[in-house]
């Protein structure tokens, strides 16, 4: 890969990884405050820890975009996060100050290749296509935790049969 070309790949990833991360905000948003230890069997991450794992996990996947290293995922959970929404300001705010980072790194920077785990060795730029997946994976599961939790299922790309498509911003 040349630096131009994944520069043009960073210009096409960030505008989506905008889009998913307001989705993402949304569905964290939704959970209500009490359920936050559902499960819909013991084998799954309840909702709370569910929520968690994929706002940090992004976080860390554009950290290791960053910083051209995945480093060690030990940091712990703020104390002041207890609810979904919790999570999601947390998210949010935490998503606000890495994209600005992002949008300032060369193509250089963008092409080194970058350890993951010692599964890959990808250039840097190819793990914002592996955050945005991941995280709509994970979402894809809480949100299908929401009904049984008895909240509502905001929209995710269209609407939902609690969310119209007029009531969604565009």
């Amino acid at each position: 890969m040349q630096p131009e070309q994944a520069k043009f790949l960073l210009g096409f990833l960030i505008p989506q990884l905008k889009s998913e991360q307001m989705i993402t905000k949304k569905i964290l948003s939704a959970i209500p405050p009490d359920q936050g230890e559902y499960q819909p069997d013991p084998k799954c991450m309840s909702s709370f820890k569910l929520a968690w794992h994929l706002a940090a996990t992004e976080m860390w996947f554009l950290d290791a975009v960053i910083d051209l290293v995945f480093k060690e995922d030990d940091s712990p959970m703020p104390s002041g996060l207890k609810t979904g929404g919790d999570v999601a300001r947390w998210y949010d705010e935490n998503f606000a100050r890495r994209i600005p980072r992002l949008e300032a790194l060369s193509g250089e920077h963008l092409i080194t290749p970058v350890d993951y785990i010692d599964l890959r060795n990808d250039p840097a730029v190819a793990y914002l296509s592996l955050a945005i997946r991941h995280s709509v994976h994970h979402r894809g599961q809480l949100s299908a935790y929401l009904r049984p939790m008895g909240a509502k299922v905001p929209a995710i790309y269209v609407e939902s049969a609690d969310e119209s498509v007029t009531t969604v911003p565009l």
